[in-house]
């Protein structure tokens, strides 16, 4: 079945949602949005801890409830949002093959907005040896488990384990300690590579520059082996083990169609706009780099809703700008591309490692346009935003902005 829509955005996760009522509520036309899960919402429907915000009454809002609010949102705006829809690849510029639960479609749009997010990296993506035992997760297997064996009536304990090891030291670890703790696990220890790890796990042991080597166990987990930064090893008891972090974009389909990774952040390279290398494809969210924080996807994904208004306006497509990259101690900066037109646009930065009130600086063709010394610090786990003045003097005619920071 072939179908015509004005906006087709692909992921129904805080962005896409956010995009899609943004775009629907200014008269766009038809927006319509896919969510290959059953549900829509995003990663937040399974984050059952506040922090997303506030309801109109103050109260704070936990992840299944921001994520409810969202979809209510861009049904009200009258986006027409579908689930247990898949988009398998592209039949052209601008049209999708889709796997629906009534079969086959062509969708075809005038502009496409790609918000497919992140995921946690797999225990076989992180090249652990060992069995394959029951007992090793990700955090949204695990948040997943708690949350059906709630619903349920049942005992999620049973199910999870009794004694856990988490992997990664970012905040999504605490929140996969209190998860659970929550179910009465015991959780032994955090384990991360990074030489410093997010606070807040309540007294459970913290294991930095260590490793996991192997898990251990067959039918069932028995243990981890883990090897520290200088050179000893150990095995850590335990019957589950929870992998943390380490985000990956969702980025099949934009590299599918030729948009290669940027560096750093594996996501495709956009303008300050959400402009893609390809006219009438945007790509918003967590899919440009893992991961922020909903409340940030969702406001890239109401961003770009003026430059895809442009497009259905017909107005023209602005050339490419100058290409954004970072240096030094910086893992990586978005967005990759400033200009043309305003170049006074936001930086996301993120280091690779703590970076204690670092000396941020921004170059052009050698030349500094703006250095500043930070008040706090940079970790590894959280973003900083620099704001539009940080680019405010980078000449469109030169050579490549550099984002650099010097401790």
């Amino acid at each position: 079945m072939n179908r015509t829509v004005d906006v087709l955005v692909v992921g129904a996760g805080p962005a896409g949602l956010a995009a899609a009522a943004r775009l629907a509520a200014a008269g766009a036309g038809r927006v319509e949005v896919l969510e290959r899960e059953s549900a829509a919402g995003g990663v937040p429907r399974h984050c059952g801890h506040p922090g997303f915000g506030a309801d109109r009454r103050g109260r704070p809002l936990d992840g299944p409830a921001y994520a409810r609010r969202a979809v209510r949102a861009a049904l009200r705006a009258g986006a027409d949002v579908r689930t247990g829809v898949s988009a398998t690849g592209w039949a052209g510029p601008l049209t999708l093959d889709v796997t629906a639960p009534t079969g086959l479609e062509r969708i075809r749009a005038r502009a496409v907005v790609l918000a497919t997010g992140a995921r946690e990296r797999p225990r076989s993506a992180r090249l652990v040896p060992g069995a394959r035992p029951a007992g090793v997760l990700t955090t949204g297997e695990l948040q997943q488990t708690v949350r059906l064996f709630r619903e349920h009536g049942g005992a999620a304990r049973e199910r999870v384990g009794r004694r856990a090891v988490v992997v990664g030291g970012e905040p999504v670890a605490r929140h996969a300690v209190r998860a659970l703790r929550d179910a009465g696990v015991e959780v032994a220890a955090v384990v991360t590579e990074l030489p410093c790890a997010a606070a807040g796990f309540g007294g459970v042991p913290v294991l930095t520059r260590t490793t996991v080597t192997e898990l251990l166990g067959r039918g069932r987990l028995t243990g981890v082996a883990v090897r520290a930064g200088d050179g000893r090893s150990t095995v850590l008891r335990c019957d589950t083990v929870v992998f943390t972090g380490d985000w990956i974009p969702d980025h099949e389909l934009a590299r599918s169609r030729g948009l290669a990774p940027a560096p750093g952040t594996r996501g495709p390279v956009t303008d300050g706009s959400f402009r893609t290398a390809e006219p009438g494809v945007l790509a918003v969210g967590n899919l440009l780099r893992g991961v922020e924080p909903a409340q940030v996807a969702a406001a890239e994904g109401r961003a770009a809703a003026g430059a895809v208004l442009d497009l259905l306006a017909g107005r023209p497509r602005p050339a490419a700008g100058v290409p954004v990259t970072a240096a030094g101690p910086l893992r990586w900066v978005t967005p990759g591309l400033l200009g043309p037109g305003p170049v006074s646009v936001p930086l996301l930065v993120r280091a690779d490692r703590r970076l204690v009130r670092p000396v941020l600086t921004v170059t052009q063709d050698g030349a500094p346009l703006r250095q500043e010394r930070l008040r706090g610090e940079l970790v590894p786990w959280r973003s900083v935003r620099l704001g539009p003045t940080w680019t405010g003097g980078v000449d469109l005619a030169g050579g490549p902005v550099v984002v650099g920071a010097e401790e």
